[in-house]
């Protein structure tokens, strides 16, 4: 078994920022492998790991997982990819996903997870980059999609299908097919992974994972066992998850927030479900009926905003009546989290609430749910006191791919909706001359695969990280994030306004589904939007507007003027220069596919800055 090839140990120099090191407290693990052996030796359970096949639930114990696992392992030893190699994951998130991490894990391979969203280009960039020898894939339809790139990656020499349905011999391997290789090769060396357990330090390269990026072309961060192994640890601990929590996976395991709350499960012996897709997370919230969910804040505005259209639907009583308890939701959480007394009389109006109304909220989360933990994107406040208000308590947490993730979390029980929360213990933050924010911990990645002066770019002298997000720290250690340094733009008056927080306030509208502010060198600040499109048209029915396409929606002057009159009373407090004077309506959502959005849901400003130029400037004309 080799440690780095001198390939990888090459593009990892010559620029390495010094780690910083946490020590273990006793019994602690001290890499991934010891990670997953300890959730069989203290938290052996017969559904570790559930998943629907045929339209049932079908259970697998932590033993199962781990001997698939060392299977896997064992199967890529087998057929030459050996510790140090690179093996790259391109799947919707499933369980085999993470019985695939968990081999390459147990085979001392650095995974290398891809977004299954990427365009066919961006993913032969990324296997030509790694240099990884496997690709697992979903199945045939992926194989299709990739078979022209695949020819110009030589080095990726093995593909191997989860589902190999369709497919021949020579087109790939089998996962099923893999473990059975793995498995007689366990028979012939026995000990061959546990040489490979005793050789895997905690400095050891577990991942490769390539960054989305608003601008430029993608960047491998490199994590260590060391840098998600304690994240997981502290940021667990500071969540309280317990064995007696289920868990319902819903995000994709090729983003680090997802894949280390999937460590974060196991290492804390919960059950974890995976959801069959975005579109199922009704029905499978109710199946599952889980006590955990994370998700990022787009995902916790979807459901709010289908609890919005079925009161619409079910007729004017039922709309006035949602109206009232959100009001009744908001004015109890702002009590409740100011540690203030509520008021008899609002307590009375929020019992009255949480009967009619919010009672069929908890229903639909399944009717256990103790916590939604939010991510990736700065979760609307109004939003947060909502949930709150109804009972649901949700947090946020802050942090980067680069950080392992998490350099923050909030606290159930003391909770402040305008942060992200304390650092999580071992992790310092500062805030820089500028506004930055900068973080040193055991979390901070290593580096950038092959770009060493780009990580020597986001490391200070003192080597402190340099997240690139301007933010606040108040007395009491929490932490606010104001907006994304290469964000921030001027107007030609020499103005810096910063979008991220004057979008979330405008997102408070009902009416309002998506928002991007534009201005850069220009004489004001202006909005696109995309609207709320079943909040809109109930609006004209009501109001008597009549339209014959959602394209003459946008252009209508009562319905501009009714946005233009949103933004107004959301945003009372803006600065003259940052007044919103102008908006446009979309008709069409940015998306992934569409290329304004990226994995992680980010905006990609320059894409929508070039896609819809005609737009923006008719709005200067």
């Amino acid at each position: 078994m080799k440690r780095i090839d001198e390939k990888t140990a090459e593009k990892i120099q010559p620029y390495e920022p010094i780690p910083v090191r946490r020590p273990l407290a006793p019994g602690e693990p001290a890499t991934l492998i010891d990670v997953f052996t300890r959730v069989v030796r203290e938290h052996g359970r017969p559904d570790a790991l559930n998943y629907k096949s045929d339209g049932r639930w079908v259970a697998m114990s932590s033993d199962e997982m781990l001997a698939r696992a060392k299977n896997i392992a064992a199967g890529l030893h087998a057929i030459g990819i050996h510790r140090g190699d690179r093996v790259a994951l391109l799947s919707e998130s499933r369980v085999e996903w993470t019985l695939t991490d968990a081999g390459c894990i147990f085979g001392g391979v650095i995974a290398v997870p891809i977004y299954p969203t990427l365009t066919p280009p961006q993913v032969r960039y990324i296997l030509q980059d790694s240099g990884a020898s496997a690709l697992f894939i979903e199945g045939r339809a992926k194989f299709d999609e990739l078979k022209e790139i695949l020819p110009e990656c030589p080095q990726a020499k093995q593909i191997v299908y989860f589902d190999s349905a369709g497919l021949t011999p020579a087109e790939g391997l089998a996962l099923n097919e893999l473990e059975r290789l793995g498995h007689d090769f366990l028979q012939q060396h026995p000990r061959a992974l546990d040489d490979v357990a005793h050789d895997v330090t905690p400095d050891d390269l577990a991942t490769i994972i390539y960054t989305s990026g608003t601008t430029g072309e993608p960047k491998g961060v490199m994590l260590t066992h060391s840098n998600l192994v304690t994240n997981l640890i502290d940021s667990s601990g500071h969540l309280s998850f317990g064995e007696h929590d289920i868990a319902l996976s819903v995000l994709p395991l090729s983003h680090v927030f997802e894949r280390q709350a999937m460590y974060m499960y196991l290492y804390r012996g919960m059950a974890v479900y995976f959801a069959e897709s975005l579109q199922t997370l009704g029905p499978n919230l109710r199946e599952v009926r889980p006590t955990i969910l994370v998700g990022v804040p787009r995902m916790f505005e979807k459901i709010y905003a289908r609890i919005q259209e079925r009161a619409a639907e079910a007729g004017k009583f039922a709309a006035m009546m949602l109206a009232w308890s959100i009001s009744v939701a908001r004015e109890y959480a702002k009590c409740v989290l100011a540690h203030r007394p509520v008021p008899l009389f609002l307590k009375l109006k929020h019992a009255i609430a949480s009967k009619l109304v919010f009672a069929k909220w908890h229903a639909a989360f399944g009717g256990r749910m103790r916590l939604l933990v939010s991510g990736g994107a700065a979760l609307p406040e109004d939003l947060a006191h909502i949930y709150i208000g109804a009972g649901i308590p949700i947090i946020q947490g802050y942090g980067l791919t680069e950080t392992s993730p998490v350099i923050t979390t909030s606290h159930v029980d003391h909770l402040r909706v305008a942060t992200v929360g304390t650092a999580i213990p071992h992790v310092d933050i500062r805030i820089a001359a500028d506004g930055e924010i900068e973080v040193r911990g055991p979390n901070v990645m290593r580096g950038y695969y092959n770009k060493p002066e780009e990580t020597r770019a986001v490391f200070t002298d003192d080597g402190w990280f340099k997240t690139g997000d301007v933010g606040t720290l108040d007395a009491d250690g929490y932490l606010s994030i104001t907006d994304r340094k290469k964000e921030l733009f001027k107007t030609s008056g020499g103005k810096y306004i910063a979008p991220q927080p004057i979008e979330q306030a405008i997102k408070a509208s009902r009416f309002v589904n998506q928002v991007v502010l534009i201005g850069a060198e220009r004489k004001f600040a202006a909005a696109l939007i995309v609207p709320n499109w079943e909040q809109l048209e109930s609006y004209c029915k009501l109001k008597g507007i009549e339209v014959k396409s959602r394209s003459e929606l946008c252009e209508h002057p009562r319905i501009i003027d009714l946005l233009q009159r949103q933004i107004e009373r959301l945003t009372p407090n803006l600065a003259r220069y940052e007044k919103i004077k102008k908006v446009a309506l979309l008709e069409n959502e940015f998306t992934i596919e569409g290329g304004e959005l990226t994995p992680t849901l980010k905006v990609k400003r320059r894409v929508i800055d070039e896609k819809y130029r005609d737009v923006i400037e008719k709005l200067y004309q």
